[in-house]
């Protein structure tokens, strides 16, 4: 499950706990609304913490260094061409 989906899970729950006032036999709303919420914060929480591993800091890189290169005169130098 990736970062969408928990975050659905949580207001999925938060919409259930708070914002419904359905009466159904034998399922306590608010009860799975906590427990959508809870589950998608450890869903959350773990998507972080494995985030967070995957990352991969690079080492800068040193300058690469061009040398000059000396012309010794002839036909490379593009005189006589």
């Amino acid at each position: 499950m990736g970062l969408g989906g928990c975050i659905i899970l949580i207001a999925a729950g938060a919409i259930l706990t708070f914002a419904t006032d359905w009466n159904m036999q034998g399922v306590n709303l608010d009860l799975v609304g906590v427990i959508f919420m809870i589950v998608g914060l450890i869903g959350v929480t773990t998507f972080s913490s494995i985030a967070r591993r995957r990352r991969v800091v690079v080492p800068p890189t040193t300058p690469v260094v061009e040398e000059e290169r000396h012309h010794r005169g002839g036909y490379g130098d593009g005189y006589g061409m």
